[in-house]
């Protein structure tokens, strides 16, 4: 789906173009056509594809989808892919916007994704001195736009991470807990996929040799390295904390299971007792003594009862029951 298609001439909306009419503007000079598409289907990335002569690799991958973030060269021209990421009731959605740019055009799709970038295009055209460096101010207007959306999911997760560190020591939340962090630390690893091959690429804008059209706004492309760096940085440190506290969880459960295996074993050493006394006075033999005594029976059930009593007061004092 066509979202807008507008002409620009020294930092200044020109005018809405139509698709067929794009070839009329390409020419001028100090003049850029913007294009936004929407879920496009094959046929609308054709046309664009033959307004804008695209190369036939980079259109194969935006019609395929679920690409790597990267940034290619072609010639002249970029393509970059971006994944943009959205947290939905607590769950993280993940879309790409693919975007072609060159000296006198910018073509982004964008797919699978309900946020639009209509506040980029607004935030362009208020300011005229920054638009007027053509394409590639377009280009970063773009890919920060798409970054700084990653920070409110850095801070989602790192509250959803603060909520489970809160219940870690709570008695019988040990299974919830680790199912929790596991699928945390999902989210995270998704986080992670987006930004760091993104990171990757567009440390190619700036410094040494970077592509003709970035020449200008190098700066630029260095902020969206600081802001990418900063974001994987956070991530590196919940990916931390959350092994930190899978760790701690695992060893609150072993710590439940020796007390729980210190509780049997003084159990069953008490029932052991029992049994031995019982035993040895269980035998069959015609002489043995207090045999046949009147108070033989209470007495051997005091003595039983003393002794287990000992031994539960022992265990109780150390600890173990």
């Amino acid at each position: 789906m066509l979202i807008n298609c507008v002409a620009y001439q020294d930092g200044k909306r020109l005018a809405e173009v139509p698709v067929p009419r794009i070839g009329e503007f390409l020419h001028r000079p100090g003049c850029f056509v913007w294009v936004a598409l929407k879920d496009a289907e094959p046929d609308e990335v054709k046309q664009m594809q033959d307004q804008f002569k695209l190369h036939e690799l980079a259109v194969e991958d935006a019609l395929h989808g679920h690409q790597r973030p990267k940034i290619e060269e072609y010639g002249d021209s970029l393509f970059g892919v971006v994944h943009t990421i959205e947290m939905n009731d607590g769950e993280l959605r993940v879309g790409e916007l693919d975007i072609f740019v060159e000296e006198n055009y910018v073509l982004s799709i964008r797919n699978k994704s309900e946020h639009g970038l209509l506040d980029v295009r607004a935030r362009c055209e208020r300011e005229p001195h920054m638009l007027k460096q053509g394409a590639a101010f377009v280009f970063y207007a773009l890919l920060d736009a798409v970054v700084d959306r990653y920070f409110p999911v850095i801070d989602a997760l790192e509250s959803e991470l603060e909520m489970v560190e809160e219940q870690i020591f709570a008695k019988g939340s040990e299974r919830a807990n680790i199912e929790r962090l596991y699928q945390l630390k999902r989210k995270v690893m998704v986080l992670k996929h987006a930004v760091f091959p993104l990171m990757e690429a567009v440390s190619k804008l700036y410094g040494g040799r970077v592509p003709r059209i970035c020449m200008s706004t190098q700066e630029y492309f260095r902020d969206v390295y600081d802001h990418l760096y900063r974001i994987n940085t956070s991530i590196d440190n919940i990916r931390d904390t959350i092994s930190t506290a899978i760790q701690v969880n695992l060893s609150m459960v072993t710590i439940d299971e020796s007390e729980v295996n210190k509780r049997l074993a003084a159990w069953a050493a008490i029932f052991a007792v029992a049994t031995a006394f019982f035993g040895i006075w269980g035998m069959n033999f015609e002489v043995m003594p207090e045999l046949k005594w009147r108070y033989g029976y209470p007495a051997a059930i005091l003595v039983v009862a003393l002794v287990c009593g000992y031994l539960y007061r022992r265990f109780r004092k150390s600890g173990w029951l």
